[in-house]
């Protein structure tokens, strides 16, 4: 039976379980789970993470742990009871791990790492707490540690910084908002800079000396030097090294490491050195032999320098070698290190060049016991403390040192009789009062033990050496009086024996017989002389004598005669011993009461470090002076207390405070005293007014504090000896001291008198007396005199000064102890609250102001916490929050306002006071609001008295909250601090709503107030940081369980108060519709059920209004592409706008609300439209987020476009998604497409000067310059695309303008840059673009792709296989079809992605000028890939049964024509395909087909051959190779065995025709290959000679399979001639007749030609033949275009379009092309045999018209020659011959200028003399006046299209030479509009008019004329009559939905 759980609540899974029982719940390692019910083993609960899924689980997989249980029963919920940085550490490990891993698929590899081995150290540091072994100190330490680390890594992973005290999470419920501000600051200032350390030590680590040439013992030296004063700072520290180098005791770290202690921050300067000196001990010289003598010596070695600002750099103990520098002259020994430092080391040598002294330095910062935690290992290992010479920049009391440096200086010594000077070494020993010697207590520095005595240098040969040795002497302090030191001075000789002989000795006192001791400083000592065996034990008798030549007495000649002297510098550094004789005298007052008075007066002048040094006996002596005879020196006494007192807040002494106290309290026994200091104090009080000098009175109050201290203790005294006598006498004096004061400070002064400077030195140290008033005086009392004292001040003070002091005052007294009192708080709370009040009002000392009120409501917070059980403290605090609220909330939230709106102040410093001070402001705010209760609401709100005064609050608070939700208030990271303000608005906001309800609805409706109100809600609920979505689960979770989701909360108050407004909702309509639509937006369900019923509501009031709703419509439509732009809205909320799902409470959805009323057709039609921009928006969204700019990301951009433009007429919008398209494409460098793009702004334009304003990048111009700087940008993007002939129109249009202007200077410049673009025409190279027809299907696609095919433009070089990696790029999740059949619907519906790619075949609509004799390649290729509509895809396939001898009668082609909505290029690099056809093309026709392209290609290489365009011959001889050896071998052949047979022919009689064009076609190959046989015999390089002989015999074989004897006479008659056997040939043109043999001209019946559409046929033979690119057609001239085939069935539609490289014969027979006998083998070997487009020949070859006697009738024409049905032609033109009319114009061969009939062409540009580029699409109205005359589509015909009937071909003659070639006039060309097609307006060449097959445009045409004209009329005359006709051309073609002109604005 399951029981629930009593104790067992909480728990951690120890091992993974799989739940695989029945309700078993899986768990993980690790997971936490909460506990609901137990049974036998087993318990039911679930695991916090994922509390919705319970289930059961083994109890033994669980380990216990102890929690709370809130809320007990079926909610409960469960806390473990364990340590706050423990569950922090684990809940942050959690999300970090997510985190973590993140960073690994991010590719993050260093975060990736630190955090890893962060996270393994806080792992690591958690055991240690859990383990629960560590000391206190220790756990301390850790957590501190492990909180850095979680700062650190969430600060580094962008998580929320985390309040703390004392390690700790805070919760921020339980605090003061103003306390939680602080803390947050506080932690992000410690985030920001680390506070600077004052004190800093120096580590040394002597290592070695490295030398070669030791051998004997070093000493070495170190000491802290000053080389600004030239002094030392530190007394030396002393290693001693052995014969090696090596230290001698290397077991002892003690003797080889240091700390140079107590450095201040001014002693880290530049010219501070680590100085070193070496000594070494042995003999004199130092290359002397070892045998010469025993005695040792201390003599010089070397010197180094270092300076301490070089270790500042240097943080790690890094080794150091430092330079060792010989003493080359022992006299400059004592300044070789000055000298080293000044630079000047040339006169020493290094001793050795790879000698250096090897030590570690390390500079440390902080205080000496804070090193002791950090540096464990440092302080137990051992090391010696170097102290400073002198106490250190504070000194601590109960400091003990008493330590006397001497240092031995110089001596001056006579020769003594010898020749030369002496070697003289001192001996140093100080001796006790009995003339002993002091054992251990002289030491050489720190680091080795004292010794006995200290033995100096011995300079070589010098009587006046100068050593500079330093030495200490630590002397105890009860041994001084009465010590000496003794110096002994012997001369070392450096004979044998080498003996050291005594010839003098100086000695001196330590202290005087007055108790003084030695003064510092130099003294010059007498040597007295003596013999060697003198003995010197019995000092009394030479103590007698005088030691120093400055206390010799003036008679005394007997000692001045000698010239021996020697020096030393004394130093005293001691806490217990002075050399200060008033000091002396002063403790001594009793012996010498006559010079009391002299004592107390030069108190003054003593060093403060001696008065501390006697603190208790100077203050004892003292009141001992007071209580004796206070009458006489009571006021000496006061002073000299005043100084003691102020001498302490020296930063120096201020550690002597405390030693003050303890005495006040513990040794001060004055309990007289009281009276004398009242007394005195009142004097000095009294006298202030009145006084000139206020300095000294001044300096008397700065001390009142601890003269109170005095005055209260004294008393305290006095009432414990006489059991509370005088007690009112002591009131009495207090109050007339108090009312002293007072008066004192009522005094009015301007701020510069020194009486206001004196009462702000007492408000200073005032508030610091309360507590002391409170040891005798009652709370009530202490509170009255405070508040009187402060009462009493001025009103109206006109110091500035002193208004700060008054507040840091206030401050100061807001957080003494007096006031945290609630009883004495209630009488200061209003003397606090005016005072502040007054300042905010004027904006004054606001730093201050923050602090007070910080402090006030973090008080109130407190008592509420602390003393919740209590009843009596409510009202208390209640009462205090109406006060504040009272007087403070208004002038607080003027001053955030003010605050906010100031401009900031520049400087870093400056700033950070600024927003410290908006923060503190803030949080008070908070707080305080925080505090209130309906009470208080109530109350606040009825204290108004005037409605506009509510108003106004109103509007300020809402004012204010909108300040607060910038997220600019807050650092990022501060997520606490926003949530709780976030909750106090949402709280203030719902008392604030009644209140707006009440007052201000109906007749005393205020918009202000309510518009304010509804655009703080907005911005409420769009908060990034309210947007749960975002965050983590966990972080959601926490939020949700504290706050709720406050989004929904505001939502539901905004939908009530939309309710209550009535009518008054029609002011708001259409002003709140965005906003209320950002709310929706939100991805919150309930939140947008809630909301979306206002857009019902609104959409009804405006229909009430207007009667229609056209506002709401175009406000929502303008903020939802705003709103969807900044990335907000997603799928879900379109379905709710749309769809009718059952919603929250009693809406449904807007959908079905809106069918139930009168106007739901205009409703859901709009809703509909809505829907259809959100999924645009949707998907333009979603792609502006992906990084690169992609097909999709123009795709999207170009769908939205087109809705603006023919959806909603939005010009605005319209333009707007132009220029975001225009900057994608200049992005991509699709120039052409940009070009394009920006051409639809362009044409909404006009040539007029009406003035444009500011918009998008365009400054404010006139309509006129805006479309100039549009045309240049054009063509300038044109030129980039390679698209001249488009830049050149746009060039006429601007030359035009210019030209009307008369601006030649701009206009020469157009000429000139038309000129270049025909320039870069014929000069440069284009690449020739691959077409890929895309089918995107799958509802996975975007929605503009969804279901669609396109045909895309490919990139320069793209071919099939790198466009399908680009799209499987693009789309990662799609798959690639493997087939070209069109997809079923399951394929349409599937939940996925696939693509299906394959290339096709552009169908050029130009087919004149590609058709026409004698133009260049160059031109050609524009026509061929530019302004295409149509595209060609063909599949091979056998219908019935497949004859395996001959697979050609069964070989179909099935031909797909697509027609785009637009050509390409235009604004996109795609399109969608509006209609698609199928023809399927017989195997005769096929067959036609493939013989009809081959003859072309052969004829191509022929012409190019002769005309010397080939590099090589090779391309020809593979082309006749292929087609001979394929004959040969049956390829022909196949074709006569299929449709020549007898069976065929009865079969099929409605293919006579064809079968004859089929034959005529094989003769004619024939006739081809003969001349082609003929020509490559005169080219063929003597190598290839056998092959071209094989051809031969093959071609004979060929005829005669053909059964060839002699050519028909129709294809003899053909003309192949060249005369005299060069052909003419005009530039860039190709000879129009072919002929082996140059003499003889041959009449030729030419072929029909077929138009591009038929050019392309395929093989049953090629399964690849889609790698044929160089498939050529009858008007294609370029042998790029050899049989292009497209891909068959069998191979994937994916197959490459790659054309092979050039030059590669093939191996591969010829049937390869075209035989049926082709193996499989031989199918990829097709390719070989094409040309790569780099070398595809310049120019083609045309078959010339056949000649008029035999030419035949158009329509017989027509009829016979037509082999094959054309899927591309429409019924009425299968019989016409347009298409093969070129063949039949007669040109003469000379192009004689007679007459003659040519079809119509498209002319170059150069033909035309006004020119525009105009599109035919649906265009904004005002574009047909736009200035841009109309040019109709190039095209001859199309699929759906109109073609001329031949005989109107014929009646054009062609102009005489002198005049221009006219087009075909308008009246014989009605177009005829293609169905189903609205004509899109992106062609160059097509804008306003439908198409024509004539391709010329009215705006390039020219009447029909004979006579060249006298004066051609001026161009804009001529654009104008043309725009006129362009505007009537087609009555037919329905006029585009207008679109309101509104350019004039943009």
């Amino acid at each position: 039976m399951w029981i629930p759980t009593e104790h067992e609540k909480y728990g951690v899974v120890l091992a993974s379980f799989r739940g695989t029982v029945q309700h078993g719940l899986p768990l993980e390692i690790g997971d936490t789970v909460q506990i609901l019910e137990k049974c036998e083993g087993w318990y039911r609960g679930f695991i916090l993470k994922n509390p919705n899924i319970k289930g059961i689980f083994p109890s033994s997989y669980i380990h216990l742990k102890s929690a709370h249980v809130k809320n007990k029963g079926q909610f409960e919920t469960v806390i473990p009871v364990e340590d706050s940085v423990i569950t922090e550490m684990t809940s942050t490990l959690r999300d970090w791990g997510a985190m973590w891993k993140q960073l690994y698929v991010k590719n993050e590899g260093d975060l990736f790492h630190r955090l890893w081995h962060v996270m393994n150290e806080i792992l690591d540091l958690r055991r240690q707490v859990l383990v629960g072994h560590l000391t206190h100190d220790r756990m301390r330490d850790v957590k501190q540690h492990i909180t850095a680390r979680l700062d650190w890594g969430n600060e580094q992973l962008g998580l929320d910084l985390v309040p703390r005290r004392e390690f700790s999470m805070v919760d921020p419920d339980e605090i003061s908002v103003t306390e939680l501000y602080r803390l947050m600051e506080h932690r992000h200032r410690k985030k920001e800079t680390p506070a600077p350390a004052s004190t800093h030590h120096l580590f040394v680590h002597v290592k070695s000396l490295m030398s070669a040439n030791l051998g004997e013992e070093l000493e070495v030296f170190f000491h802290i030097y000053d080389g600004r004063e030239n002094r030392p700072l530190s007394e030396r520290f002393f290693v001693k090294l052995n014969k090696s180098g090596l230290p001698k005791s290397p077991e002892k770290t003690e003797r080889q490491c240091t700390l140079f202690v107590d450095l201040g921050s001014s002693d880290l300067r530049k010219d501070v050195y680590i100085v070193v000196h070496i000594v070494r001990i042995g003999r004199m010289g130092a290359g002397e032999k070892k045998n010469l003598c025993s005695v040792q010596y201390r003599r010089p070695f070397g010197c180094a320098v270092v300076s301490i600002a070089d270790l500042l750099t240097a943080d790690s103990k890094d080794d150091h070698l430092l330079k060792v520098y010989a003493c080359n002259t022992e006299s400059e020994w004592h300044q070789i290190h000055e000298n080293l430092i000044k630079k000047a080391n040339s006169r020493y040598n290094l001793s050795g060049s790879n000698t250096g002294l090897a030590v570690a330095l390390q500079l440390l910062h902080g205080d000496i016991e804070q090193l002791r935690r950090e540096y464990m290992v440092l302080f137990t290992r051992g090391v010696s403390i170097t102290r400073k010479l002198g106490f250190s920049d504070v000194i601590m009391p109960g400091e003990m040192r008493n330590d006397l440096y001497i240092t031995l200086e110089k001596g001056e010594f006579e020769k003594g009789g010898k020749s030369v000077a002496r070697n003289v070494e001192i001996t140093v020993y100080v001796l006790d009062i009995d003339g002993q010697i002091l054992k251990s207590h002289v030491a050489a520095g720190a680091g080795e033990p004292g010794s006995d005595e200290y033995h100096s240098l011995v300079l070589y040969h010098n009587n006046s050496p100068r050593w500079a040795e330093q030495i200490k002497l630590p002397i105890p302090v009860d041994m001084f009086r009465g010590s000496h030191v003794r110096f002994e001075f012997r001369h070392c000789s450096t004979k044998d024996k080498g003996e050291k002989k005594l010839f003098g000795y100086s000695f001196v006192p330590l202290m005087q017989e007055d108790g003084r001791t030695l003064p510092d400083g130099t003294h010059e000592l007498i040597i007295h002389k003596c013999e060697e065996n003198t003995s010197l034990a019995d000092c009394p008798r030479y103590l007698k004598m005088p030691f120093s030549k400055a206390n010799l007495p003036s008679n005394n000649q007997t000692l001045k005669g000698p010239k021996e002297s020697f020096w030393i510098t004394s130093f005293l550094c001691s806490t217990k011993l002075t050399q200060n004789g008033d000091m002396l005298d002063l403790l001594k007052w009793r012996a010498h009461p006559e010079r009391i008075n002299d004592s107390l007066s030069k108190l003054k002048e003593i060093d403060g470090s001696e008065i501390v040094k006697f603190l208790q006996d100077t203050l004892d002596t003292l009141f001992g002076i007071l209580d004796e005879s206070s009458q006489r020196y009571g006021l000496k006494v006061f002073d000299s207390l005043v100084h003691i007192i102020n001498l302490l807040q020296d930063s120096k002494f201020q550690h002597f405070k405390p030693v003050m106290d303890t005495y006040i309290e513990s040794h001060f026994a004055g309990a007289l005293s009281y009276r004398d200091l009242i007394k005195v104090l009142k004097w000095y009080v009294d006298r202030i007014v009145d006084a000139e000098h206020q300095d000294h009175i001044q300096q008397v109050l700065k001390a009142s504090e601890y003269i109170f201290k005095y005055i209260i203790q004294s008393r305290r005294l006095f009432s414990l000896a006489t059991g509370g006598q005088n007690e009112e006498e002591f009131r009495v004096c207090i109050h007339e001291l108090f009312m002293s004061i007072r008066f004192f400070l009522s005094q009015e002064n301007k701020s510069t008198s020194p009486v206001a400077q004196t009462q702000a030195v007492f408000l200073r140290t005032f508030p610091a007396v309360y507590g002391e008033l409170l040891k005798i005086f009652t709370v009530r009392e202490v509170a009255g005199f405070v508040r009187e004292t402060l009462g009493s001040l001025p009103t109206a003070v006109h110091a500035d000064c002193l208004e700060a002091v008054k507040l840091q005052c206030i401050t100061k007294t807001v957080e003494s102890q007096l006031y945290i009192n609630p009883e004495s708080r209630c009488i200061l709370l209003p003397v606090v609250l005016r005072v502040l009040q007054a300042h905010m009002q004027e904006q004054k000392d606001l730093v201050m102001c923050a602090r007070i009120l910080t402090s006030m409501l973090s008080l109130i917070k407190k008592e509420e916490n602390g003393t919740a059980v209590s009843v009596t403290v409510e009202p208390v605090v209640s009462e205090e929050v109406e006060l504040i609220v009272e007087s403070l909330l208004g002038v607080l939230l003027r001053t955030i306002l003010e605050i906010s709106n100031r401009p900031q102040p520049a400087g870093p410093a400056m700033r950070l006071q600024f927003q410290d001070v908006t923060g503190e402001f803030v949080a008070c705010l908070l707080a305080l609001l925080r505090q209130m209760s309906d009470r208080h609401y109530q109350q606040l709100l009825q204290a108004f008295s005037s409605k506009d005064n509510l108003r106004d609050f109103l509007l300020q608070i809402f004012t204010v909250f909108r300040i607060l939700i910038r997220p600019e208030m807050f650092s990022k990271d501060w997520t606490v601090m926003r949530l709780v303000t976030n909750n106090v608005i949402i709280t203030t906001v719902l008392y604030l709503s009644d209140a707006l309800r009440k007052n201000f609805l109906n007749d005393k409706f205020d918009y202000k107030v309510w518009d304010s109100y509804f655009y703080l809600s907005v911005i409420f609920i769009n908060q990034p940081c309210l947007q749960l979505e975002s965050f983590s689960p966990s972080k959601r979770k926490k939020i949700l369980e504290k706050y709720g989701d406050m989004r929904v909360m505001m939502g539901c108050e905004i939908f009530s108060m939309w309710q209550n407004l009535g009518e008054h909702k029609l002011n708001f309509i259409p002003a709140m519709i965005g906003p209320f639509l950002e709310v929706t937006l939100v991805p919150q369900p309930d939140l947008r059920n809630v909301m979306i019923p206002i857009f019902h509501d609104m959409m009804d009031w405006e229909q009430r209004r207007s009667g229609n709703f056209k506002q709401v419509e175009a406000k929502l439509i303008d903020k939802l592409d705003s709103l969807m732009s900044e990335g907000k809205g997603d799928e879900t909320y379109r379905e709710l706008f749309n769809s009718i799902i059952p919603l929250f409470g009693p809406y449904p959805s807007l959908l079905k609300k809106i069918e139930r009323e009168t106007w739901r057709e205009s409703g859901i039609s709009l809703i509909a439209t809505v829907t259809r921009l959100m999924e645009r928006l949707l998907d333009y969204r979603d792609c502006m987020k992906l990084g690169e700019v992609d097909g999709k990301k123009i795709g999207c951009t170009v769908s939205l476009l087109n809705f603006y433009k023919t959806e909603l007429n939005k010009e605005e919008m319209y333009i707007r998604y132009i220029h975001k398209l225009y900057d994608l494409h200049f992005k991509a460098q699709n120039y052409t497409e940009a070009s394009y793009t920006l051409l639809l702004y362009d044409e909404l334009l006009e040539w007029s000067e009406r003035p444009l304003r500011e918009f998008l990048n365009y400054p404010m111009q006139s309509e006129w310059q805006r479309k100039e700087y549009l045309h240049l940008t054009i063509v300038q993007n044109f030129d980039r695309g390679k698209c001249w002939e488009n830049g050149i129109i746009l060039c006429r249009e601007l030359a035009d303008q210019y030209e009307s202007y008369y601006d030649y200077r701009n206009l020469s410049k157009m000429r000139m840059m038309e000129a270049s673009l025909y320039d870069k025409i014929m000069d440069q190279q284009r690449l020739e673009p691959e077409f890929f027809r895309v089918g995107f299907y799958g509802k996975k696609f975007p929605f503009f792709l969804r279901n669609k095919e396109f045909v895309c433009r490919g990139h320069d070089y793209e071919r099939l296989e790198a466009f399908q990696q680009r799209m499987l790029n693009e789309f990662p999740h799609a798959i690639a079809m493997q087939h070209v059949n069109q997809p079923d619907q399951t394929i349409y519906q599937a939940d996925a992605q696939y693509l299906q790619i394959y290339a096709v075949t552009p169908i050029p609509e130009s087919q004149d000028v590609l058709q026409r004799d004698g133009v260049p390649d160059n031109i050609k290729s524009f026509y061929k890939f530019n302004h295409i509509w149509r595209f060609r895809y063909d599949r091979p396939f056998h219908k019935g049964t497949k004859d395996k001898e001959n697979e050609f009668k069964s070989l179909w082609v099935e031909r797909t024509t697509l027609t785009l909505v637009q050509s390409l290029p235009g604004i996109s690099r795609w399109f969608e395909v509006d209609k698609r056809e199928l023809v399927e093309v017989s195997p005769l026709e096929n067959a036609i087909e493939v013989i009809e392209n081959k003859n072309l290609q052969l004829r191509t290489l022929i012409t190019q051959c002769q005309s010397r365009q080939m590099q090589n011959i090779n391309p020809l001889t593979m082309c006749l190779n292929g087609v001979i050896d394929a004959a040969v071998n049956g390829g022909l052949a196949r074709y006569q065995e299929a449709f020549f047979v007898k069976d065929y022919i009865m079969n099929h009689p409605e293919d006579g025709d064809k079968i004859g064009r089929l034959r005529e076609l094989m003769f004619e190959q024939a006739h081809i290959l003969e001349y082609g046989l003929a020509v490559h015999e005169k080219f063929v390089p003597q190598d290839m000679r056998p092959l071209h002989k094989k051809l031969v015999d093959q071609f004979h074989l060929m005829k005669s399979s053909l059964g060839i004897q002699e050519f028909p006479a129709y294809v003899r008659a053909s003309p192949v001639h060249f005369t005299n056997g060069s052909p003419r040939t005009c530039r860039n043109s190709v000879p129009n007749i072919i002929s082996p043999d140059g003499g003889r001209g041959v009449a030729r019946r030419s072929l029909p030609s077929y138009p591009a559409v038929n050019r392309y046929s395929s093989s049953s033979l090629s399964s690849q033949a889609s790698n044929e690119v160089s498939n050529i057609t009858g008007q294609s001239e370029s042998s790029d275009e050899v049989f292009n085939m497209q891909p068959s069935p069998s191979t994937s539609s994916l197959s490459s379009n790659h054309s092979a490289s050039p030059n590669v014969t093939s191996s591969a027979p010829s049937s390869a092309r075209g035989s049926p006998q082709m193996a499989e083998k031989h199918k990829h070997s097709r390719e070989n045999a094409c040309l790569s487009p780099r070398d595809r020949p310049v120019s083609a070859i045309f078959p010339n018209p056949m000649d008029p006697a035999q030419r035949a009738p158009p329509h017989q024409i027509g009829d016979a020659t037509l082999p094959r049905s054309d899927p591309n032609l429409s019924a009425p033109d299968k019989g016409s011959s347009a298409k093969n009319m070129r063949s039949q114009s007669p040109v003469s061969a000379s192009r004689s200028p007679q007459k003659t009939t040519v079809p119509p062409f498209t002319p170059s540009p150069t033909e035309c003399q006004s020119t525009s580029l105009v599109s035919n699409s649906p265009v904004l109205s005002g574009s047909y006046s736009s200035g841009i005359s109309s040019l109709s589509r190039c095209s001859v015909s199309e699929a759906s299209g109109t073609e001329l009937p031949a005989g109107d071909h014929a009646s054009h003659p062609l102009p005489p030479p002198g005049t221009l070639p006219n087009s075909v006039s308008s009246s014989s060309d009605e177009p005829i509009r293609r169905e189903n097609k609205t004509p899109p307006p992106y062609s160059v060449y097509e804008r306003n008019n439908p198409r024509r097959p004539v391709p010329l445009p009215h705006s390039l045409s020219i009447p029909p004329q004979t006579d060249p004209p006298a004066l051609p009329p001026k161009p804009h005359q001529l654009r104008t009559g043309s725009m006129k006709l362009d505007g009537t051309s087609d009555p037919r073609v329905p006029r585009p939905r207008p679109l309101p002109r509104k350019v004039s604005q943009l």
